[in-house]
């Protein structure tokens, strides 16, 4: 028979389904709470789970979540709720429970449920997307040298111009494997000791600065002020400046700790080459983990995508993959389909570029026109930074000096180099 761990804060139901479940010949341990029920699920290690959702310390799905983003969900959970609502049990569904029980709980019903459960396959989990399955994109592979520098250095690390899924690749990146995961913007119940404790040597996380509420502000000067006791690493993104937190009411002394140290997320809209291999790696990610059906770009749509102005950026581009893989009728994803999730309104066609006044100048005037928008576009992209340029351009830094000078491209001080 099973050994079940039934998590619910009213006694009576512990103890009822305890009876019943012993009386079918299972090992039954109780826990009254989220603290309980993860010492149990550590030393017992149940072959399934029944979970209340509505707890005081922490609620049913934000334990649940936990234990998913961990590689702790190695068992089925079956929740429980007596205020039980479609949304909350699609929520747990979503996360990783197999099933969902209403109370009052029927007997029969209860059995029937266990049994199903027991009978299901907990599949493996796949581990979450880094940085690492971007190699091949010198974009991104800069990124992760540039935030494990940074993140080696201290213990809060603030992500300028991120946030969602593009904020959580790059704080994954840098959790160490099988490290606990807590993420301080997904639960709005107050962040405890033990909470803390059961986080130990891990990463907590928080996908956007400007989306936490009071409570969630306060959970967070809570952690940052026992970060060193407990061993913890805060990595925290932001597509806002810090004014914007400072000007919304947040505390100086918790904004100021926040900007000691951060780095930046490229523009994408800056780098439009890297696109098509970013593009390729995601979907690739997707079909992988089953999230999306199996699909492929056309080499036409991967061209689509990287002449695209990514004004949304990070979060526009990892959203239309997934929206493209979902909505392509066939198994491979075609130009129609990029343009049919990018351009958004159906008079949004695409207009024949103008004549640029290039076009009307001798040939001679015409090249050099081209080649001060392309160096001035290389230049703005790479900052100044004349090795990057040089090797974007494929001219070698001494030729390079000497043409920006001929076209009377002035690069300041700091840029200039003795020829």
């Amino acid at each position: 028979m099973a050994q079940i761990l039934v998590v619910d804060d009213e006694m009576g139901i512990r103890e009822l389904l305890s009876e019943i479940l012993a009386d079918e010949g299972h090992t039954v341990t109780l826990a009254e709470n989220a603290a309980a029920a993860r010492k149990s699920r550590s030393e017992k290690r149940p072959d399934l789970v029944l979970l209340d959702i509505w707890m005081p310390d922490t609620d049913g799905i934000s334990l649940l979540k936990e234990w998913s983003a961990a590689g702790l969900l190695t068992m089925p959970v079956v929740m429980m709720s007596g205020h039980g609502t479609i949304d909350s049990a699609v929520e747990a569904t979503r996360v990783g429970a197999i099933d969902f029980l209403e109370k009052p709980i029927a007997l029969q019903k209860l059995l029937a449920t266990v049994k199903k459960a027991l009978k299901h396959d907990v599949s493996p989990q796949k581990p979450p997307l880094t940085l690492d399955a971007f190699s091949r994109s010198p974009l991104l592979k800069d990124l992760k040298k540039r935030l494990e520098q940074a993140a080696a250095k201290t213990s809060v690390l603030l992500l300028k111009s991120a946030s969602g899924s593009i904020a959580e690749i790059c704080a994954r990146t840098l959790q160490t494997p099988k490290t606990p995961w807590l993420d301080l913007s997904a639960s709005s119940a107050p962040l405890t000791q033990e909470m803390l404790e059961n986080a130990a040597g891990g990463l907590l996380f928080i996908a956007d600065l400007m989306l936490l509420g009071k409570l969630q502000q306060k959970n967070l000067i809570y952690a940052l002020e026992r970060l060193e006791k407990h061993n913890l690493q805060l990595v925290a993104a932001s597509t806002r400046s810090l004014t914007a937190l400072d000007e919304a009411g947040w505390d100086a002394a918790l904004v100021s700790r926040l900007g000691e140290v951060w780095v930046t997320l490229p523009q994408l809209s800056s780098h439009t080459d890297d696109v098509p291999e970013i593009a390729a790696l995601v979907l690739s990610h997707l079909v992988e983990r089953s999230e999306v059906p199996s699909r492929n770009f056309s080499s036409g749509a991967l061209n689509a995508l990287r002449m695209h102005h990514w004004q949304g950026e990070w979060a526009e581009l990892l959203a239309t993959i997934k929206n493209l893989a979902l909505s392509a009728l066939d198994e491979e994803i075609s130009v129609d389909d990029v343009d049919s999730i990018l351009l958004r309104d159906a008079g949004d066609v695409p207009k024949k570029p103008p004549v640029l006044p290039m076009f009307n100048q001798p040939l001679r005037d015409a090249r050099e026109a081209f080649e001060r928008l392309y160096f001035e576009h290389h230049l703005k992209c790479e900052r100044g930074n004349m090795t990057r340029v040089a090797d974007k351009t494929g001219l070698e830094r001494t030729h390079l000096y000497r043409k920006l000078k001929q076209l009377g491209l002035n690069l300041g001080r700091r840029n200039e180099e003795p020829e």
